[in-house]
């Protein structure tokens, strides 16, 4: 099998099968983002998503995990994605769980009895890219959807018994909107209540709207300590159940991961050691970051 362009996945996927059963991403405006831009959206043949699981069930029989590329496969119909479910799970003895990206708009478009109906035919986690809970920022990040229906998108996945893992990015809101976008975001995430919660660093890539507004200041990044007090400020306004939370992405200065709210204080205190010591040495240089 062969992949097209360039795969993304989410760190806890780095063992799984990556299956690439759309090219691209079917929204693929926001501002920030250079991954799927070189990509034009469709989705592949059922007959040649079938005969890449073929040859990797051929090969690696014991696959235990596989993740679905490529940015959102959840646009997929639901017949379509319940034959791929069928395949793998037919395929893979001993198959525990199979992931995939979503909008919210993903998850809106589909009803309640059709996520139940992906659940129950073996869709195990869906990744959900937040990035922020500020409406402004919502709107200048061409997100294509509104706070209200992020909550309701992620609340609905949530409700179909899917394990929902939310993605926030910070430095979105710039210097100039740091403490919105921290308070905004948490009060947001809050409110979905995610099984898992994982923080990405805002990179800024050449090619984006966001970099041209960068070059003309109209946004000014943090610097690295000004990432970590935003990260701590909205640790710090975090009420969830119980969730797990990571801050172990390539783009991320400082490796963090507690479960919530348990280790609500020790990641606090973590932070405000490294914000007390000023000390940049101990953080991910630039040159080692990564998408």
């Amino acid at each position: 099998m062969k992949y097209e362009g360039a795969i993304y996945r989410p760190p806890s996927e780095a063992g799984s099968f990556i299956l690439q059963v759309t090219i691209g991403c079917s929204h693929n405006r926001c501002t920030f983002c250079v991954s799927f831009i070189d990509k034009k959206f469709r989705e592949r043949e059922l007959k040649d998503i079938f005969a890449d699981i073929e040859e990797i069930s051929a090969k690696y029989p014991g696959v235990e995990r596989v993740f679905l590329a490529d940015g959102n496969a959840m646009v997929m119909g639901t017949e379509k994605l319940l034959k791929i479910l069928d395949k793998l799970y037919g395929s893979f003895p001993r198959l525990q769980r199979v992931g995939l990206y979503a909008t919210p708009q993903d998850l809106l478009d589909k009803s309640r009895e059709e996520l139940l109906v992906l659940q129950q035919a073996g869709l195990g986690i869906v990744y959900m890219g937040v990035e922020t809970g500020n409406e402004e920022l919502l709107s200048w990040i061409r997100k294509g959807v509104t706070r209200s229906e992020i909550a309701e998108a992620g609340i609905k996945a949530r409700e179909a018994g899917l394990i929902l893992s939310a993605t926030v990015i910070n430095g979105l809101g710039g210097l100039e909107k740091m403490a919105e976008h921290a308070a905004d975001t948490a009060s947001l995430i809050n409110e979905i209540d995610p099984h898992y919660l994982g923080l990405l660093t805002l990179m800024v890539c050449e090619g984006t709207a966001m970099a041209a507004k960068v070059r003309r200041n109209e946004f000014k990044l943090p610097a690295p300590l000004e990432i970590l007090a935003e990260i701590k400020m909205m640790v710090k306004s975090l009420e969830v159940s119980n969730c797990i939370f990571r801050a172990n992405h390539a783009s991320n200065y400082l490796p963090l991961k507690g479960t919530l709210p348990k280790d609500k204080y020790n990641l606090i205190n973590t932070l405000d050691k490294m914000l007390q010591s000023r000390n940049t040495g101990m953080l991910r240089p630039e040159y080692l970051r990564g998408l």
